[in-house]
């Protein structure tokens, strides 16, 4: 991923060393699929759980959920694994979500499912969404339908997305408020059609990434007593 003018180092962006004096615009635009592209992505049985919206004060037992879902994945794909994090609202302290664990997992090309999706199968995990023209986008999901496990190539720019965005809320208590209100709000706005519920969350979020991306790579380390 190209910098551009004084070069700013921050490693952490992926497994390997990137360097840019801002984030570039495969991280800091939204992907947008077409209506064309959205109404293929399905693969088989729509998750049940997708037909309701639960929010649910934060639980710290999610972060145990992860590693036990981490460890099934380690164990079903090994060497194949770049990096593994737990992402989304379950994975950042005293935000309520719903109950559903968000895993991105690295893997170096999503394109031949045969290298991977019958070793998850095999875990219970099912294909329900294939997304090629989002970065090769996969979703699966675990047996309970309560992990939801994103599969990414080892490049792709998205997972950096939600790596901000955790860090930030973490990090960020005003944020993090503004951001719980409003899941909450909409949820309840929302509940006769749950489909709009992610597409309703796209102005708080993308006002949050705005500050973001203003305050740049080094401001990840920022602390609690910045919020």
């Amino acid at each position: 991923m190209p910098g551009r003018g004084g070069v700013v180092s921050w490693s952490t962006l992926l497994l390997q060393e990137v360097e840019l004096a801002d984030y570039p615009k495969e991280v800091t635009q939204r992907f947008l699929g077409t209506p064309e592209q959205n109404a293929v992505a399905l693969v088989g049985e729509r998750p049940a759980r997708w037909d309701h919206i639960v929010i649910e004060d934060h639980d710290p037992a999610w972060a145990g959920q992860f590693a036990a879902a981490a460890a099934v994945l380690s164990d079903a794909l090994g060497g194949l694994i770049v990096a593994i994090e737990h992402v989304g609202s379950t994975s950042v302290p005293g935000l309520p979500a719903k109950p559903v664990i968000d895993i991105d997992l690295l893997i170096e090309d999503t394109a031949d499912e045969s290298g991977y999706v019958p070793a998850l199968e095999e875990r219970g995990y099912r294909l329900v969404l294939r997304e090629p023209w989002w970065y090769g986008h996969r979703l699966l999901v675990s047996p309970a339908e309560d992990v939801h496990l994103h599969l990414w190539p080892r490049d792709a720019p998205e997972p950096i997305r939600h790596r901000l965005f955790r860090d930030w809320l973490r990090s960020h208590r005003p944020d993090r408020e503004l951001y719980a209100a409003a899941k909450r709000c909409l949820a309840h706005e929302t509940a006769q059609s749950p489909d709009r519920y992610n597409l309703a969350k796209n102005d708080v979020i993308d006002d949050i990434y705005t500050r973001i991306f203003a305050a740049g790579p080094e401001a990840g380390d920022v602390g609690e007593g910045q919020g």
